[in-house]
């Protein structure tokens, strides 16, 4: 228990240190804040002998005697001009600022502007000072001019809900765009100077780094030929595969400049309308690809094991260019191919003994799938490939699907090259060209997904892939 002059001296010392109670309660030696509240009330009954505090500001009147109408007025008044809650309170001799801030609200709830709450008799306009009625005038365009550029952003949040940073990101467009002065925003978001000048510096390191990531997107989308999405690209920048130091990047950052800088992949579809297919001269040999219940397994364990071929046609300068590609189903690796203006079987014939000509001697017996077509069908081809050692492999009458990998190919091809460009003032013999071009690119340099040892997708080129599996690209 405290004795009577214990509590009167402790209550002396917090009154001293200027401490609020529940501060100076976890103070060594001193009692609860609870302890504290009864003896405040207790020196307030009359009960204990304690000096009357003399705080500045505080008003000197009993604790719930109410603040004149008067003084309401003056305080949204000073706080229509600018000034600062705790100083008005200071000014007015109020208790604190906070009690001024519940006035306004207390304006407001009665539908009346927060910092313009006077009386009836003082809203007529011909009791108005001109001075009054043209400082109201401001703040109401200033209201209106926020609120038109809040509704700019279709997910701008509620103006009273504003973070200090999209506070300072409003005040610059006020700034530039009608010339307020930096006080006038201040006082009006309700923001100190230097909350202000910190974001604005956050907004300035951001709009840098946005600009840096563009830049860098830019040239990966363009390097990329326009074909690469946002994860290519983005892996791209994090490998360096574009051309500059490997960048830290988010996905994020990448598709907001993608989408900013209207950069999108080509995906427009087009039919090419071809068929190599001219009867049924002989009896087709089997389907290796197509396993138990018609589920077709094109996977490869190793390069060579299995090939797959066909014809795709492309127009171009008024003419129609044939390409007749192997591809390997190890990795999908174009590892021959051939291109002309004529799809007859010296086509198909020049690709397959290109392929050939890759294997090291005594290799295995490779496994050459194709589809149906005459090329595939015609003596020249079943020679070339009994004296290879490819066993043929073709797909069922009508069935595109038993020759998907293929189908699979082409379709990228089109997609990344062909489609949504006009081809038709090119030269058959410069779009042969950049389309031998193309296919040197996808085999060396194009970024292609791959899962690695532990089941993570990795992007690089095939021929980077293959060195890093140990196969001699």
């Amino acid at each position: 228990m405290y004795s009577k002059e214990d509590r009167e001296r402790i209550l002396a010392d917090l009154d001293a240190s200027g401490l609020p109670a529940a501060v100076f309660a976890k103070l060594p030696g001193n009692p609860s804040r609870n302890s504290l509240s009864g003896w405040r009330r207790q020196a307030e009954a009359g009960e204990l002998d304690v000096p009357v505090r003399d705080v500045r500001g505080r008003c000197e009147r009993s604790r719930h005697e109410r603040y004149p109408e008067a003084a309401k007025r003056e305080a949204l008044a000073l706080r229509r001009k600018g000034m600062r809650w705790c100083d008005i309170a200071r000014r007015l001799n109020v208790s604190s600022g906070t009690v001024v801030r519940s006035w306004a609200k207390a304006a407001e709830r009665a539908t009346m502007a927060p910092k313009e709450a006077v009386s009836m008799e003082d809203r007529k306009p011909k009791d108005m000072a001109r001075a009054e009625l043209e400082e109201r005038l401001a703040e109401a365009q200033m209201q209106a001019r926020v609120l038109q550029e809040l509704m700019r952003d279709p997910k701008a949040a509620d103006p009273e809900r504003l973070s200090n940073k999209q506070k300072t990101a409003l005040g610059e467009r006020l700034r530039r765009d009608y010339g307020y002065s930096l006080g006038t925003i201040l006082s009006f978001l309700d923001i100190s100077k230097s909350t202000y000048e910190y974001d604005k510096g956050a907004i300035a390191r951001d709009a840098a780094r946005a600009e840096a990531v563009r830049v860098r997107v830019r040239g990966a989308f363009e390097r990329s030929r326009r074909i690469y999405g946002y994860r290519r690209v983005r892996a791209s920048i994090l490998s360096g595969a574009d051309g500059e130091e490997p960048m830290a990047v988010s996905e994020l950052e990448v598709r907001r400049a993608m989408k900013a800088g209207g950069m999108r992949a080509r995906r427009t579809r087009e039919r090419l309308h071809y068929s190599s297919y001219a009867g049924e001269p002989d009896e087709r040999p089997g389907n290796a690809p197509l396993g138990e219940g018609g589920v077709h397994d094109f996977s490869a364990e190793h390069p060579d094991e299995m090939v797959v071929s066909d014809v795709a046609e492309f127009k171009a300068g008024g003419r129609k260019v044939y390409l007749s590609p192997i591809v390997d189903c190890f990795d999908g690796m174009p590892a021959a191919w051939s291109v002309s203006l004529h799809p007859d079987s010296a086509l198909c014939d020049s690709s397959l003994r290109a392929c050939l000509g890759t294997l090291p001697e005594g290799h295995a017996p490779v496994v050459g799938h194709t589809d149906g077509g005459c090329q595939y069908r015609a003596g020249s081809w079943k020679r070339i490939c009994d004296e290879g050692g490819v066993v043929r492999s073709m797909s069922r009458k009508g069935r595109c699907p038993d020759n998907a990998r293929a189908e699979g190919f082409f379709g990228t091809l089109k997609e990344e090259f062909y489609n949504g460009r006009d081809w038709s003032a090119v030269p058959p013999e410069r779009f042969m060209e950049e389309l031998d071009a193309f296919m040197e690119w996808y085999r060396n340099g194009r970024l292609k997904a791959f899962r690695d040892g532990e089941g993570r997708t990795v992007y690089d080129t095939i021929t980077g892939h293959r060195r890093r599996l140990g196969y001699a690209a």
